[in-house]
């Protein structure tokens, strides 16, 4: 799991580039469980302090927009 995989997942500049991806989403798609989760929450935070995404709030759950690529 790498920080571009869950760029590519969140947007694509073509197409969507606004895209909003809820958290559940993201773990689906990038197949997190007990033994990735560690990594997968250091990443979405280094992308957060980054400011390359956005934490926001899509259907009363955490969710994520990409805001620099």
């Amino acid at each position: 799991m790498k920080k571009i995989d869950i760029l590519n997942f969140i947007t694509n500049h073509r197409k969507l580039p606004n895209d909003i991806k809820t958290i559940a989403e993201l773990r689906s798609h990038l197949n997190v469980n007990s033994a990735n989760e560690p990594t997968f929450n250091q990443l979405m935070t280094e992308l957060q302090q980054l400011r390359v995404i956005r934490e926001l709030e899509k259907e009363g759950q955490k969710a994520y927009q990409v805001v620099a690529r």
